[in-house]
């Protein structure tokens, strides 16, 4: 059995104001939920690349069993062919760990998205343009 994808659930106190952060790097809105006033899950894509959102009072309705595991920490790591400018389309993104190289031969740096969640973009010699 191969694993044909994989794409993250990223659970939020709220889903708007995570949405510039991945707009300005050219995601789309590919799906929505309503939850009340707002939205309560989206899949946002790029290409093939996918990442969902979904807000915490949904995730109660919705799953309640993951809903009752807590609080939740994750980091997306994203290959890019250019990680200098990927970073400068989120410039208001706190940055995490700077850019770097690291001992496995990637260039990378860490941010935090507006919704509290850790992206990490990450160029390989072999992937830069």
């Amino acid at each position: 059995m191969a694993i044909q994808s994989v794409t993250p659930i990223l659970i939020v106190e709220a889903i708007e104001p995570v949405l510039p952060f991945w707009e300005a790097l050219g995601f789309e809105r590919m799906a929505e939920v309503q939850h009340g006033e707002g939205l309560g899950f989206v899949i946002l894509g790029q290409g093939s690349s996918l990442v969902m959102y979904q807000m915490t009072g949904s995730v109660d309705l919705d799953v309640p069993a993951v809903s009752r595991l807590g609080p939740f920490r994750s980091v997306l790591y994203l290959r890019v062919a250019d990680v200098e400018g990927i970073a400068a389309r989120v410039p208001e993104a706190e940055v995490v760990v700077p850019l770097r190289t690291t001992p496995y031969g990637a260039r990378e740096i860490f941010v935090r998205e507006p919704g509290g969640h850790i992206v990490a973009f990450a160029q390989f010699a072999q992937e830069a343009e």
